[in-house]
């Protein structure tokens, strides 16, 4: 029997189907043993419409002579300052996302316009990091 289910993780909401297999194939839940502590309590059923999360500004897409976070991370360091000149290829920040570094390149060569986030912040994938001319 499958079932679909609406899952929140973050403000963000996922609709995923899932396949119950229980020997007898019922969609009831297996009774619950009452603990030492009192009484076991069943949970309410989830509301059929999620909560809308708290009104955070869209990141801002990457264009042209843009380079633009290739996943979801924290800026650890940005590597370059207005004005330098860099080159293709040159790191220009450092991410991290589950305890790992990616380094972001520079995707051509150029001198450095603005740079869009500053260490701490969090990125989104696809975000404008830093802006060359």
């Amino acid at each position: 029997m499958m079932k679909n289910l609406r899952i929140t993780v973050e403000g963000k909401v996922y609709e995923v189907q899932v396949e119950l297999l229980d020997e007898d194939h019922s969609a009831a839940p297996a009774p619950r043993r009452a603990s030492s502590a009192g009484s076991t309590r069943m949970a309410a059923p989830a509301p059929t419409k999620a909560p809308a999360p708290a009104a955070k500004a869209p990141p801002a897409s990457a264009g042209e002579g843009v380079i633009a976070s290739p996943l979801a991370a924290v800026v650890v360091s940005t590597d370059v300052a207005v004005g330098d000149t860099v080159e293709e290829g040159q790191k220009v920040v450092t991410l991290e996302a589950m305890k790992m570094n990616t380094i972001v390149s520079a995707t051509a060569s150029g001198t450095v316009k603005a740079i869009l986030v500053s260490a701490g912040d969090g990125v989104e994938e696809g975000q404008a990091l830093v802006e060359i001319a």
